[in-house]
């Protein structure tokens, strides 16, 4: 069977990949077209578009940037016609991927969603446009079930994706060497894998590292982003190291971190790192998130565990008071370490344990067959 994927974001391609080696094993025979990234190519996947063109955070951005969203859906949509595949998989990306399931939903084109776009968040009436275009939703949060019940809405509990990556992540001994980290502990600071993320939160997180003397600050990057993006945006800071596509082993050796709100957030928690969740966005863009958002939490963490166990410094907190007096009770010895690494083990335990992207793919080849 033919599986046509689409991935608009780093997460969502991490997930891609692992769903189609998932596919691969109950379909040996499957074919795969993918909008996303290396990790779907490499998997197998013909790579049609990189997400790295299609990746805008923030209203006033979006907004910026319609004429290149207008034109990428054209494009994927002319390519979905051409191609005809079995079905459409749709991995998060809302704003993007519940246009392309209309689109296919209009042409006879079966469509599944693989991790739900948080409708339970903000507009939560989405979700009854969700019902009529997706013929199957695989959600990844036990309470996201719960949710749809509300709109007699049936879909498939897989668990979380980011426990199968977790579970295969073996830390690299040889790390600290290769970047010449020395023995001083790590703080690791995680901007987002986006443009604007990078160019607003960096900046802003650089501002503690001279309060922290006795700590070596490492920056996580992303190779999708250029390198003369970071060296703009460290400018106070222009010698720390900055690890490349190895976030997890960053977060294996640091004391603490510092990240950019997103899955990462969630990643962070559940290697055991403690954390501060920041974010700032366009003024426009916040107001207008401000007045939609149905949840109390912007960071996954606190969301499932629905209360605050990570601090999270949004816009006008994200000051670098703030951030120093925070990053400091999160370190060994600091007021909130030992708390939260307690919410961490009652973390993991809400999440599961690995095995969700193969849950994923066999149900999903069974409704295909079916």
């Amino acid at each position: 069977m033919m599986y046509y994927l689409i991935a608009g974001e780093r997460s969502g391609d991490l997930h891609g990949g692992n769903l189609i080696k998932a596919i691969r094993r109950h379909d040996p025979d499957a074919r795969f077209r993918a909008w996303g990234g290396e990790q779907m190519e490499e998997a197998g996947a013909t790579l049609v578009r990189h997400y790295r063109e299609m990746a805008f955070m923030g209203f006033l951005e979006v907004i910026q940037n319609l004429g290149t969203i207008r034109r990428n859906l054209r494009d994927c949509q002319k390519d979905l016609l051409e191609t005809r595949p079995d079905v459409l998989i749709l991995i998060d990306y809302a704003g993007f991927n519940l246009r392309m399931a209309r689109f296919a939903k209009k042409h006879g084109i079966r469509v599944f969603y693989y991790i739900s776009p948080k409708v339970w968040a903000w507009n939560q009436k989405r979700a009854l446009k969700i019902k009529a275009v997706v013929d199957r939703m695989f959600v990844i949060f036990p309470f996201e079930v719960g949710f749809y019940d509300t709109f007699d809405y049936r879909v498939d509990y897989v668990g979380n994706p980011l426990m199968d990556a977790i579970a295969a992540f073996r830390p690299d001994p040889a790390f600290r060497q290769q970047y010449r980290l020395g023995d001083k502990p790590v703080i690791a600071l995680l901007p987002g894998s986006r443009r604007q993320e990078v160019i607003q939160m960096l900046p802003a997180m650089l501002e503690t590292v001279r309060h922290f003397p006795g700590y070596q600050f490492v920056v996580s990057g992303v190779s999708n982003l250029p390198e003369s993006l970071y060296k703009t945006a460290m400018t106070t800071c222009p010698d720390l190291p900055v690890v490349v596509d190895d976030a997890y082993n960053l977060l294996a050796v640091a004391d603490a971190a510092l990240v950019t709100s997103g899955t990462a957030t969630l990643e962070t928690a559940l290697l055991n790192t403690p954390e501060v969740v920041c974010y700032k966005t366009s003024w426009i863009s916040f107001e207008v998130a401000r007045r939609l958002i149905a949840v109390s939490y912007i960071s996954l963490v606190n969301l499932i565990l629905d209360r605050e166990a990570v601090k999270e410094l949004t816009q006008h907190l994200l000051t670098p008071e703030n951030l120093v007096r925070e990053l400091g009770k999160i370190l060994p010895g600091g007021s909130d370490h030992a708390r939260q690494q307690a919410d961490y083990a009652e973390l993991r335990e809400k999440v599961g344990g690995p095995g969700a992207s193969d849950r994923a793919g066999e149900l999903m080849v069974q409704y295909l067959r079916a």
